[in-house]
């Protein structure tokens, strides 16, 4: 058997190797949704990709002779070391066979890489955006993953623990709730949700997109605040933000983008509700190939059953005000009458002191869980342990 080596991302050939790998990994795996290829190739691509605006990323692929067996980026967001008092080398795109030999060299190689540059710890698996394909699947095979979430064999988790990797901050869960007003839990959030709306002290609306621009910034003063609290939280920079956001613009409902205000006119909350684009992405191959094309185009016809609901942004400050019961509230109203069947709530920590109890409180159940990993090169306690 040949021997295994790892070797940089460097000509068109190997990113097409590199990009294209995962198909080997998930071929007959029915759960998995393939990327847009055409997204990841802007995504790695120094000249277009938001990541590289505030950090480097390097990209290699382990072989086994003439054969590719593995796949991982080495990223530093150098943005990102202001948050906490130690630096993390961002790991993501692992990508394996079900042979610890080659995640071991994968990791290795991430060590090395990190230990170069005075890193103290690997951190991931983030596909260099904190918002796609996050962490490790550890439960929860039993339906195709929402937007941005991601999906992974069960050996990947075997492979990170192994190795040493240990949690580095609390399982992320996905919810999924069945989209009735009639059951006793969502009677019960709408009259708490009447009683404040009595109040008179918020309001909730819908986005407007002919101000695109200010409801972005609107997002980006809020974000912030909103998840400063959550341990490890890396603060939001504003092109990662618009980077994010942009591609939606032209297909959202902004009936289904929600705000809460105050009377006065502060921004308060924010609900975005995105048509679970999966349903359709996981018939059309990535767009690995030009009838792909045609496939999107075929099945985008079809509303998803499925609304996507990937934040519930609200200050602490407002934490006991009643803002998220009306945000969920009015959010359920309007997804029924739209005709959706569930709502996906993800993904948010067990960690966060809020919202897995309010989604509990309306029904939610959790469907997947995931994780995050830190593995602490050798470096002094101090800077380890802040």
């Amino acid at each position: 058997m040949s021997e295994l080596e790892i070797r940089p991302m460097r000509t068109p050939q190997e990113k097409n190797i590199f990009l294209t790998f995962p198909w080997r990994i998930y071929a007959g795996d029915t759960l998995w949704v393939p990327p847009l290829l055409p997204e990841r190739r802007k995504t790695i691509d120094p000249q277009r990709g938001v990541f590289f605006q505030r950090g480097e990323a390097e990209f290699f692929i382990a072989w086994r002779g003439r054969q590719p067996v593995g796949t991982i980026c080495c990223a530093e967001d150098k943005a990102s070391h202001q948050a906490h008092p130690w630096k993390d080398a961002l790991i993501g795109f692992f990508e394996c066979l079900e042979d610890y030999t080659i995640a071991r060299l994968l990791f290795d190689h991430a060590v090395e890489w990190a230990s170069r540059r005075g890193l103290h710890a690997l951190y991931g698996p983030f596909n260099l955006d904190y918002e796609d394909s996050y962490g490790v699947l550890i439960d929860g095979r039993n339906r195709p993953p929402a937007i941005f979430c991601g999906h992974t064999p069960e050996y990947y988790q075997r492979f990170f623990e192994r190795y040493g990797f240990q949690p580095g901050r609390g399982q992320n869960l996905a919810y999924a709730i069945d989209v009735d007003l009639t059951t006793p839990e969502a009677r019960r959030m709408s009259r708490l949700a009447e009683r404040i709306r009595q109040r008179g002290r918020f309001q909730i609306r819908s986005a407007n997109l002919d101000y695109w621009e200010d409801e972005i910034e609107r997002v980006y003063q809020l974000i912030n605040r909103a998840l400063a609290h959550l341990p490890g939280h890396i603060p939001w920079q504003r092109e990662a933000l618009e980077a994010l956001l942009t591609p939606f613009r032209n297909i959202i409902d902004p009936d289904l983008v929600l705000f809460a205000e105050t009377a006065q006119g502060e921004t308060v909350g924010w609900f975005p509700g995105l048509p679970n684009l999966n349903e359709t992405l996981i018939r059309v191959n990535g767009l690995r190939y030009p009838w792909n094309y045609l496939q999107l185009l075929w099945h985008s016809r079809r509303q998803p059953e499925c609304l996507s609901i990937k934040s519930v942004l609200v200050p602490p400050e407002y934490w006991d005000t009643g803002v998220a019961v009306l945000l969920f509230d009015e959010m359920g109203r309007r997804a029924s009458a739209r005709g959706y069947k569930w709502l996906d709530l993800s993904l948010t920590s067990d960690d966060n002191p809020r919202t897995p109890i309010l989604a509990e409180h309306m029904g939610a159940r959790v469907y997947k869980r995931y994780q995050i990993y830190r593995k602490w090169l050798n470096h002094p306690p101090e800077v380890i342990n802040p």
